[in-house]
């Protein structure tokens, strides 16, 4: 989940794309270091419908209603202990800042209080003109700026974290001119208008709009395992996967997907050191789904799973077309 309302210190406005001012606008850089589609992922993108309902600047769906920015998230929680860094998009001045709240998941968090400080830990910072960006959910303790300093493109703001109103980790990133949201991949949009299959960059540099292309799904991992793996427990840690040995009680394949649409079938193939092992193909998704995971696999007879190369492949399949595929392999010793 990603920042729905802000109140105090950071305060946003209602979630509506409108019209951008085209002199003097920011170009945006990526607000984290990180690599596209290796280490982090677009989750939601603005929700440019001004009514109940949710649409995207595509015309998808990769969002929810109400969502004021673009959420970066990273594979997992763990991903954060090292610290990734969270980088101001373009030079600018620090308007305001939040620190101290604890890092824990929103559907955990057994107290309940949010309430005020949804951004979680936070940055604004003020591009000029009317223009400002805001950073939240990073790391407690992180944030390395102080109100009223001088911020240049890349400058490291704090890492990102899952403060606030999260239930993944990630930095979300609003814009705003003039104290209205602005859609930073569709900033001229009025009246909730989309473009399907939009080549212009928005506000982003050329560089950070060829990294993040509009993705209709995505596949976040995919890999053997030895038993059923959670979701909950991948955004916790996505390495703590049940390693396949030769005594696994079961030899599963996994996928891990974000933004899937109603209709979508999963694909499995996999081979063995003995020849084909799976082939899969799931019935449809009956909705959309921001997050997923699907396996397919087999119990172990009494023999051991043969010692050798395990190679697998994972597709969305939409309108039977394959829309994304990943392979992996394992060396099983």
């Amino acid at each position: 989940m990603g920042l729905r309302r802000l109140s105090a210190l950071l305060t946003l406005g209602v979630a509506l794309a409108l019209p951008a001012i085209a002199e003097d606008r920011p170009q945006l850089s990526l607000p984290l270091a990180c690599e596209p589609h290796k280490t982090c992922f677009i989750q939601n993108y603005v929700d440019d419908d001004p009514g109940p309902g949710l649409q995207d600047f595509s015309c998808g769906g990769a969002t929810y209603d109400g969502h004021s920015g673009v959420d970066f998230r990273v594979l997992s929680a763990a991903a954060t202990e090292p610290g990734v860094p969270v980088l101001a998009s373009a030079d600018g001045i620090v308007k305001g800042l939040r620190d101290g709240v604890t890092d824990v998941f929103a559907r955990e968090n057994a107290s309940g209080d949010i309430k005020g400080h949804e951004c979680g830990n936070g940055v604004v910072i003020d591009h000029g003109n009317g223009w400002e960006t805001q950073y939240c959910h990073m790391k407690k303790g992180s944030v390395s700026v102080a109100k009223g300093q001088n911020i240049k493109r890349g400058q490291r703001l704090g890492d990102v974290g899952f403060s606030g109103m999260a239930d993944f980790a990630h930095v979300h990133l609003s814009v705003r001119h003039n104290g209205k949201v602005v859609d930073p991949f569709l900033p001229d949009a009025v009246d909730g208008s989309c473009q399907k299959d939009s080549k212009s960059p928005g506000l982003w540099t050329t560089d950070a709009a060829t990294a993040f292309p509009y993705a209709k799904g995505e596949i976040l991992g995919a890999g053997f395992a030895g038993e059923p793996v959670n979701l909950d427990a991948l955004e916790k840690d996505s390495s703590k996967i049940a390693t396949l040995t030769a005594t696994s009680p079961a030899l599963l394949f996994y996928g891990r997907f974000i933004n899937l649409l109603a209709g979508d079938r999963i694909h499995f193939v996999a081979k063995g050191p003995a020849g084909d092992l799976i082939e899969n193909v799931s019935e449809p998704l009956p909705r959309n789904k921001a997050t997923y995971i699907a396996y397919a696999g087999k119990k172990r007879a009494n023999a051991p799973w043969p010692l050798g190369r395990y190679q697998g492949t994972v597709e969305i399949l939409r309108d039977g077309v394959p829309a994304m595929t990943a392979e992996t392999a394992l060396e099983l010793k």
